[in-house]
């Protein structure tokens, strides 16, 4: 009675006490309206702005870099002289700006301001560290030496060594200089001595042998020569040395010495040698722009906030000023002031008031009917639409009172409504000059780009004279989706068909009713229809193995005939070749002419020309079905009389088949007939002609192929069915459309409207290949002068027509592939082309002789005098033969015999009508040394534009590059399919837009004679090389049908060269991101808009409960009194105070950001208690971007389970992964510079290989360089192989199959037991764990054993309280060395500076892990969903490698056994093992809903398991695919909202049958709701679980203690009362809930500096726990402390 009464009283006395502070705190400053204020901030220290424009205008055109350091170099130096870095910002956009167009500089001075050139300098710094550490110290005292004193001295270098991922640390210069030469075999970082290397030639060839590696990124002098050896200048514009260094290296690179090239790179300690404005932007830290901020109302029906005392910190006030001009329900107080100065602290108080009551997050029924409507009304009348949808949307509790209360305009409504007849209430589209854009991936650096590349196009085409109104055509075309369904013609003699479906007697019955293939069947059933619809032909040599195994040919045989017997309704046929016939023919160079020649005894007979000409007999003398019967008696045979089944096909098998085939119908002995047929001319021509048939075709390389209805597969077994079900809904369209009817010839219609006469799978790329294209304007426009100068070659009597197809022929004369090239262009001309054109860009090595120079010189004669003479192609022909079996085939001759050489080319001339005048007068005194100088240019422009060496040859076709080129097999035929395929795909829609334009009318002051039919021909090809270098989407959407006179923002630019349609819901997420990217837009690019609003026309629920900030730069960021850059932030004014909000940022998807300064619970953040801060603060980090990318295995399943690395030259390994089965899936951590990709020692690496450009090398495993140069991270497509005779090895090891390997090897080599132990860190990073086990190594004490694994997550300041209480009472139950591992993306900073104190103390280990979420997976959107999916749907790649089992511990469990003996516990083989849900408390039984309705159907008698506690075993986990299969799972059931409610427990529960569970024993978890007293005693570990009866908070058991130590007074006088009704509630469900709190309070304050307030140490882990029950003279702990 006693303990009730002082209890009774206490809380009386408490309630007093907390009215009156509340009353206290209403008033005064408190109660003042408080802003919340957000930066994300880069890992990497601050680059130089200066240098960053430079890259900027590379971008744009490599060109501009080197003309802006010359306007830097000869600017003024009063111009320079400014002190603020505002003002230094406007100099470097006002030199920027005279380089580009108006537009251009727009755009670049918004990209300056958000810093996205910063990665490229970055990489730089990694450059720059490896060019100085790539010098070993010298012991004679020169620039070697200076380096190694460089690198000792390096104070930068510590920094990389903690944090391995960043590459990019800014190193010191040598010696303290600022600028050095790099030539690969010196290092200079004086100018004298780059002076004496320059004037001798000995040592600059010898250091030509060890040439520092360019990249594509590089600045490379446009004078240079790309056969000198390469000079690196690493420094900063602005100092004195890059000057020095660059005037003398700019005229060496004229002069033909070196190779010039500039890395910018401003070293540390040399920012006061730059120059006023060259440091500006490298002292600071690097703010970033171009993410969102959200800050939810959080729903606190299970209360979720520490209840301790506010934390006091660090106050991290900022300046920043309430913007008055912001309207709060109908007032601007801004104009109010103006007006009544004197009533301002009246007017301010109001203002308060208004805003402290106005935030709203429910609404009534019918004040949310008309929402949406009446935000579109809103936005449509406003003054300025754009800003008005961006405050109503980031803003939205704030103002949907007053929105709830304005009259709706009936026009608006009715408009709405009908427009979402077309388009689906609430949905978001948007396009960019028409091309749709993807919103839920768009970003601001996406968006950038994409309208930069608009930007430029649009600056390229006015600059090629095109008018406006054709540009703005152009940029809005989209053109047809590239198809990659290319039809081969293969309609000949030569197909020999096993049966016909229309014609042969056993498919009479079937019916001939074409409409029944539009019938529904059931999935995998066939319909049975008598019409040739599929015809599958196979390619193949009879005689040689294609496949797997041997005589992969005749198990296709073998195939077919089985599917024929069985009915299957398909035509099947063959085309058979010779493959040794055909490697003839491509060793005498392709040439068909040459080969048909040849005498018949020149061609050694072979067996595959055997097997075709004794099946063209038996076809013609036996019939169809003996022949394939003759070619499956071949492979029988074989195997019968052969020692092994892989034993090759040989003479005596292929003759056995024919008699025994022959033999039943043979009128005589079949042995003398086969002699008689073997010296048969007839059929030895028919199977020549049948090869040469398949060589023209040109599937010769794709070996044993199959054409389904013309279609090219592989001809693997499973593509037969799969090439027909692809087919399937084309024909079924078609007959839908009425296209095709019973009279129709399938084969015939679709290889005449689409069918090629030949196949190149160089040109004909599979949809996963990008093809390589370069733009050829910009070549032009950047002062590149080969193209202005080639003569082109057209076709007899053509020259005249318009030529949409220019073909570029890169040929190096010195060679006999560039020759052979050369000519196939010719016979191409000589063919006939009536849309194409032929250009030659000449080539060759550094010692071409005087006779290919004169070829050059007479060939450019022909081209530019005779090219419009009937008979030139002949004459250029009959020149090439010449040439070629002159100088290129015979032995060398000598320089006398050039005259000899010119009478020969006049011989030609006149034999083929054209005047030897030109050539007698030119070619003997042409100069070899402008010939030479062509040469080289041309040299330069391919390694420009192509990086391609001068001895190469290849071909460009309008933009789009071939190479390399097989000359043996690439044809004229190619192309003429080059032209077919481009022109379709990319030329014919710009011809058509650029053939409308009437020159003469448009230019009528240029001479005709100018705007030729060349003219307007190298207009198409300059802009279809240009529009084929965009990446944007080829989906187009029709916004015009879209009715936008009432509830559209139309915002009209007659100049705009960018068009933007879009349709919105203001009220939804999407309209919160899109607002203001398309006011940036208009801001910087003035495009024209049509945005149709699209709100949801019936709301039941307020569709936005967040406030929402998205981060742009601006001016402002850069400071007008000093050198600051203070960079972008999200400045929420005016926040409510007594709403509970949650932070959630929202980064562009490659970003891996994680909070570093956050005093206050960025969860759980109540404005009221913010004190005296008017602002609170958090900074972000980008910790990393994400490298993704998707890994296939060509004809098979991804590699599930292949392990990759990641690395640097010098380092190789730095992070790890694993590739998913989901769509091969993998990611890992990287942070700009350049990386290097291969396959993991060990078993990846002994069965796969790196497919480089669809070839492998066996030898080795490739590494793929990787550049992240950008914010917008990388996706990489990896294509993998086997190994020769590795085909049938498995990846991954079944345990019984890695049993039995341990027991015969004995030597551990187990994919179970030594599984990548090389891998020690995904993600987290291996050298982060190296150093957290050295913090604890000390601490440990007297643990041994087993590591116990343990995982948990938290998230908030309250879970991490629990969360450290969890790991006291693990360490305290148990003496074994214990390592957790925590999700770092939801950590807050103060924990993760508490952990390794705590670590060190109680000794364990830890490691902070993360992974981004893919992609392609489900995303879901409440923070509380994203981390329960993080609890179980990453298992596999979370995790390095080398981890075998791990536990999962929730972070509000207290545990009071040994973890120990559940880590051990053997879980039967079974991936996971979870507690099932106690049943033994009956007042829940109404909430069981497992064992009622859908869950009772479906678990069928397995047990509902809880997931606060389970243990995976990851071996198995990764063996069996179950992350994958979750995955899977997940996919399909988070779609559905109702679905997956406890997603981190329904999924697994859900996927039992597919992912087994293990029971653990019922005492390994116990909670109060769902358990009984009975069992408690038991418990091995207690969960505080929420209580969906009561919804309970977590902590208000203990409500009373606390609130006790809040208010002093409480404390002394009833602390008795107080402290017994604490411990009694607490004991309630742990007793040792209180003393593990408080110890691990304790510890946080004492690290903190707060361990004098405390009158005795916490507890040993090791000792027994003890509480004390006399508080009385301690302070509130939590009070002082950050947690």
């Amino acid at each position: 009675m006693e303990s009730r009464f002082r209890s009774g009283f206490c809380v009386l006395v408490l309630f007093v006490c907390v009215c009156i502070g509340g009353l206290g705190s209403v008033t005064g400053e408190n109660r003042r309206p408080k802003n919340v204020q957000v930066a994300i901030r880069a890992k990497w220290s601050g680059t130089p702005l200066l240098l960053e424009a430079g890259e900027l205008l590379s971008k744009e055109r490599k060109d501009l870099f080197w003309e802006f350091i010359e306007v830097w170099h000869h600017a003024e130096k009063d111009d320079l002289d400014s002190y603020t870095a505002k003002g230094c910002t406007k100099i470097i956009l006002k030199h920027v700006s005279s380089l580009l167009s108006e537009q251009l500089a727009s755009l670049l001075q918004f990209s300056l301001t958000l810093r996205s050139a910063s990665p490229k300098l970055v990489l730089y710094r990694q450059l720059a560290e490896e060019s100085l550490s790539s010098f070993p110290p010298a012991d004679d005292g020169n620039s070697n030496l200076e380096v190694k004193e460089t690198l000792e001295t390096n104070e930068n270098l510590e920094t990389k060594r903690s944090d391995p991922l960043l590459v990019g640390v800014n190193p010191r210069g040598p010696a303290g200089k600022c600028c050095w030469v790099d030539t690969g075999g010196a290092l200079f970082s004086d100018v004298a001595d780059l002076l004496l290397w320059l004037h001798s030639p000995t040592e600059r060839a010898e250091d030509s042998f060890q040439q520092p590696e360019l990249f594509d990124f590089d600045h490379i002098h446009f004078d240079s020569n790309i056969a000198s050896p390469v000079a690196i200048l690493y420094g900063a514009l602005g100092t004195d040395c890059f000057k020095e260094f660059h005037v003398n290296l700019v005229q060496a690179a004229k002069e033909g010495k070196v190779r010039y090239v500039v890395r910018p790179v401003l070293p540390s300690g040399c920012e006061a040698k730059v120059g006023l404005c060259g440091a500006v932007g490298a002292t600071d830290s690097l703010n970033l722009g171009g993410y969102g901020v959200e800050l939810a109302l959080k729903n606190m029906e299970y209360k979720a906030m520490d209840d301790s005392m506010i934390k006091k910190g660090v106050t991290l006030e900022d300046p920043h000023t309430e913007d008055l001009s912001q309207e709060v329900r109908g007032f601007i107080f801004s104009k109010i002031l103006e007006r009544k100065p004197d009533l301002t602290s009246e007017i301010m108080a109001f203002r308060d008031y208004l805003l402290s009551s106005t935030i709203s997050d429910t609404l009534d029924v019918w004040e949310l009917k008309d929402l949406g409507h009446q935000t579109a009304q809103r936005i449509v009348h406003a003054s300025d639409p754009l800003q008005s949808m961006q405050e109503i949307n980031q803003n939205f509790p704030s103002v949907v009172s007053s929105l709830s209360r304005m009259k709706l305009n009936d026009s608006i409504k009715d408009e709405i409504i009908a427009n979402q007849r077309m388009i689906p209430p609430g949905k978001s589209l948007m396009a960019l000059n028409g091309a749709l854009i993807n919103i839920e991936d768009i970003d601001l650096y996406l968006l950038l780009d994409l309208i930069h590349q608009e930007l430029s196009l649009a600056d390229q085409f006015s600059k090629l004279k095109i008018p406006h109104s054709i540009i703005r055509k152009l940029l809005s075309t989209v053109p047809p989706p590239e198809s990659n369904m290319v039809r081969i013609d293969f309609r000949s003699t030569h197909v020999h068909y096993l049966n016909n479906l229309e014609e042969d007697a056993m498919y009479k019955r079937w019916r001939s009713n074409l409409n029944e293939i539009l019938m529904p069947v059931f999935p995998g059933q066939l319909r049975y229809i008598r019409k040739n619809l599929f015809h599958a032909v196979y390619v193949l040599d009879p005689a040689t193995s294609c496949g797997l195994e041997a005589c992969f040919s005749v198990r296709v045989i073998e195939m077919i005939t089985s599917l024929y017997e069985n009915s299957v309704p398909m035509r099947f046929g063959v085309i058979l070749y010779s493959a040794n016939f055909i490697k003839k023919i491509e060793k005498s160079g392709g040439d068909l002419h040459a080969s048909a020649a040849k005498d018949d005894s020149q061609v050694k007979d072979d067996i595959s020309s055997l097997i075709i000409r004794l099946f063209i007999y038996v076809k013609e003398n036996h019939g169809t079905q003996s022949a394939f019967q003759f070619l499956s008696n071949i492979n029988r045979l074989r195997k019968e009389l052969a020692d092994s089944a892989d034993d090759a096909l040989e003479m005596h098998h292929v003759e056995g088949a024919f008699v025994e085939t022959i033999l039943p119908k043979a009128t005589s002995p079949p042995q003398n007939l086969l002699l008689k047929l073997e010296k048969e001319q007839t059929y030895k021509e028919q199977a020549r002609d049948s090869s040469m048939f398949v060589f023209k075709l040109g599937l010769v390389k794709m070996q044993c192929c199959l054409l389904m209805n013309g279609l090219v597969y592989d001809s693997s077994e499973e593509v037969l069915m799969n090439a027909m079900t692809e087919e399937l809904p084309r024909i079924q369209e078609q007959v839908y459309y009425g296209q095709i009817s019973s009279h129709t010839d399938i084969l015939d219609k679709f290889l005449s409207e689409s069918g090629i006469n030949r196949y190149n799978p160089q040109i004909v790329v599979d949809a996963k290949v990008k093809p390589k294209f370069i733009s050829l304007a910009s070549s032009i426009l950047g002062g590149d002068s080969v193209l202005k100068d080639v003569n082109y070659l057209h076709s007899p009597e053509t020259i005249d027509d318009l030529k949409p197809v220019t073909h570029l022929l890169a040929a190096d004369i010195t060679s006999k592939k560039g020759i052979k090239l050369l000519r196939e262009g010719i016979r191409f001309l000589i063919g006939g082309s009536k849309s194409a054109r032929l250009g030659v860009l000449f080539s060759a090595s550094d010692d071409a002789d005087l006779s290919s120079l004169l070829f050059v010189k007479a060939f450019e004669i022909t081209a530019s005098t005779y090219s419009h003479k009937k008979k030139v192609l002949d004459f250029l022909d009959q020149l090439c033969s010449f040439y070629e079996h002159t100088f290129i085939l015979a032995s060398p001759i000598a320089s006398e015999s050039t005259q000899a050489f010119i009478d020969k080319i006049c011989e030609f001339a006149e034999a083929n009508g054209l005047s030897s005048k030109a050539y007698r007068s030119s070619l003997p005194e042409y100069s070899a040394g402008e010939v030479r100088k062509h040469l080289n240019e041309v040299a330069q422009f391919l390694y420009r534009q192509l990086g391609l060496d001068s001895d190469v040859n290849a071909v460009i076709t309008n933009g789009r590059v071939i190479f390399p080129i097989d000359e043996s097999t690439f044809l004229s035929h190619d192309l003429n399919l080059l032209e077919s395929v481009e022109f379709k795909n990319r030329i014919k829609h710009i011809w058509e837009i650029i053939d409308e334009v009437n020159w003469q009318d448009l230019y009528p002051d240029v001479d005709p004679d100018m705007l030729t039919s060349k003219f307007v021909s190298d207009i198409i090809m300059l802009v279809s090389s240009s529009m084929a270098m965009r990446d944007r989407n080829s989906e187009s959407a029709r916004f015009e049908i879209l009715s936008a006179e009432y509830s559209a923002v139309i915002l009209n630019n007659e100049n705009a060269t960018i068009h933007i349609d879009a349709v919105i819901d203001p009220l939804s997420p999407s309209g919160q991101k899109l607002s203001p990217l398309l006011r940036v837009l208009q801001k910087y690019a003035q495009p024209s808009m049509r945005i149709v609003l699209n709100p949801l026309s019936s709301l039941v629920d307020l569709p936005l409960k967040n406030y929402y900030r998205y981060v742009l730069p601006t001016m402002d960021d850069f400071s007008c009194t000093d050198y600051t850059v203070d960079g972008p932030k999200a400045f929420f004014a005016n926040m409510p105070l007594s709403k509970t909000l949650t932070m959630n940022l929202d980064v562009p998807e490659p970003w891996l950001v994680e909070p570093v300064i956050a005093v206050h619970d960025l969860d759980n953040i109540l404005l009221e208690n913010l004190g005296d801060t008017r602002t609170l603060q958090a900074v972000f980090e980008l910790e990393a971007l994400v490298l993704t990318g998707h890994c296939s295995e060509k004809d098979h399943e991804p590699p599930r389970g292949l392990q990759l690395i990641l690395g640097t030259k010098s380092t190789p390994h730095l992070v790890d992964t694993l590739v998913m089965a989901n769509l091969g899936y993998w990611q890992m951590k990287v942070s700009p510079g350049v990386w290097y990709l291969q396959l993991a020692p060990g078993r990846s690496s002994e069965l796969y290989v790196l497919k480089e450009d669809g070839d492998a090398s066996q030898q080795k495993s490739l590494s793929k360089r990787i550049t992240i140069n950008d914010l917008r991270g990388k996706v990489v497509h990896l294509e993998v192989m086997k190994k020769k005779g590795k085909e049938q090895e498995k990846l991954l090891v079944s345990v019984d199959d890695d049993n039995q390997s341990q027991e015969k090897k004995g030597n551990g080599n187990s994919w179970n037991s030594n599984f990548l132990k090389w891998a020690s860190g995904f993600i987290g990073g291996t050298e982060q764990s190296k150093k957290e086990k050295t913090l604890v190594d000390h601490g440990k004490g007297e643990r041994h054993g087993k590591t116990i694994n343990i995982f948990s997550i938290a998230s908030g300041h309250l879970y991490e309280r629990f969360l450290k209480i969890m790991i006291i009472s693990v360490l305290k139950n148990t003496n074994r060395p214990v390592k957790f591992w925590f999700i770092k993306n939801y950590l807050s900073p103060q924990f993760k500076d508490m952990i390794p104190h705590m670590a060190q103390h109680y000794g364990f280990e830890y490691e902070l892990i993360t992974y981004k979420w893919p992609t392609w997976l489900h995303k879901q959107k409440e923070k509380q969903r994203i981390i329960w999916a993080y609890k179980i749907l990453f298992l596999d790649v979370i995790f390095p490698l080398s981890l075998e089992k791990v536990i999962f511990v929730d972070a509000d469990q207290i545990v009071r056994a040994d973890m120990g003996e559940l880590y051990d516990m053997d879980i039967k083989g079974r991936p996971l093992a979870y507690t099932p849900f106690c049943d033994n408390n009956r007042d829940m039984d109404g909430y069981r809903f497992w064992r009622q309705g859908f869950w009772k159907e479906h678990l069928r008698g397995r047990p509902y398991h809880i997931s606060a506690l389970y243990v995976v075993d990851l071996n198995k986990f990764r063996q069996t695919a179950a992350g994958d299969n979750l995955r899977v799972f997940y996919e399909t059931l988070s779609k559905d909202p109702n679905s997956l409610a406890n997603l981190d427990q329904d999924l697994p529960n859900y996927a039992q049958h597919a992912v087994p569970i293990y029971s653990l024993p019922q005492e390994w978890l116990w909670c109060e709701s769902w358990c009984g007293n009975a069992t408690k005693s038991k418990a091995k570990t207690i969960d505080l679980c929420n209580n969906p009866m009561t919804k309970e908070p977590k902590l208000q058991v203990y409500a009373f203690i606390y609130m006790c130590i809040c208010i002093r007074v409480c404390i002394y006088i009833f602390s008795i009362g107080c402290l017994s009704s604490y411990h009694e509630g607490a004991r309630r469900i742990v007793s040792e809930w209180p003393d593990l709190d408080l110890e691990a309070r304790r510890f946080t304050a004492k690290i903190l500096g707060d361990e004098l307030e405390f009158q005795e140490k916490p507890a040993s882990p090791n000792q027994p726990q003890t509480s004390k029950s006399d508080s009385s003279s301690e302070e509130d702990l939590e009070s002082k402390s950050e947690l």
